[in-house]
């Protein structure tokens, strides 16, 4: 039953090429409107926003088990892909999102802080290549640019409404949850590993990583090398834009 109701969303499409009206679109009007949005809904109570966030939490969680079903029954024909387990860096907003309303405010502030930090400029890049989005299926397609936008509509208004932690002791709190999502990534690509080929965060200890750049340094010097320069070049980025923030606020 669940196969023949996704068959009739399996509306194929030829993958479309980056830098593709498909994707200037998405990139010159999406980020714009999710820009908007987040500017317009800076004011709104903090209880709003964290309702907000927490819908958002929802959205993407069933989005995503709308995805895995997907690839399970339509594009991978009953086989299970590790690669598309659901933790990759992008992937964390669904989990925080949905625990903000359960949490603390200030572990509320240190997730917020997170996804300004860690989610937006990652959600930002995606659209200078985001080849890894396309699909031969529209939904999949769609469900990964409208994914990103999302990300970035939940960064600027956690930035907007001043929802971040603007101290060195809020970058490095962020940065924990980071460390703790890398550990947990490990755990995945390793415990799968004779099963499929997760590379939960692009950090797997089995191959190189297909970034660029990271992908010539794992080359050269091993994959160890190639995954820890582009794990602290994450870190260096997030702080940047933590910096933006510091400067930013009155």
């Amino acid at each position: 039953m669940i196969s023949r109701l996704l068959t009739l969303t399996a509306w194929s499409m030829t993958p479309p090429a980056v830098w593709s009206p498909f994707h200037l679109v998405f990139m010159l009007i999406g980020i714009p409107l999710a820009a908007f949005a987040a500017w317009k809904l800076r004011t709104r109570s903090e209880a709003f926003r964290l309702h907000l966030l927490f819908a958002c939490g929802v959205f993407l969680a069933f989005s995503e088990v709308y995805k895995q079903l997907f690839l399970y029954y339509i594009e991978n024909n009953r086989h299970y892909d590790w690669w598309y387990f659901p933790f990759q860096l992008c992937s964390l907003p669904m989990y925080l999102c949905l625990l903000l309303p359960f949490v603390p405010h200030k572990y509320q502030r240190i997730f917020c802080t997170f996804m300004y930090n860690y989610n937006l400029l990652g959600a930002v890049m995606v659209f200078v290549d985001p080849s890894g989005l396309m699909h031969p299926y529209w939904t999949l397609t769609l469900h990964g640019f409208i994914w990103h936008i999302l990300l970035i509509f939940i960064g600027l208004l956690i930035a907007f409404s001043r929802m971040v932690l603007p101290t060195a002791k809020g970058f490095w709190q962020s940065t924990a949850v980071f460390a703790v999502g890398c550990v947990i990534a490990t755990i995945i690509n390793v415990t799968s590993h004779p099963y499929g080929n997760a590379d939960m965060f692009y950090i797997t200890p089995y191959y190189a990583t297909t970034q660029i750049v990271y992908s010539q340094i794992a080359a050269k010097f091993g994959i160890f090398a190639g995954n820890a320069v582009y794990v602290l070049s994450i870190i260096l980025g997030a702080w940047l834009l933590h910096l933006v923030f510091q400067v930013e606020r009155p």
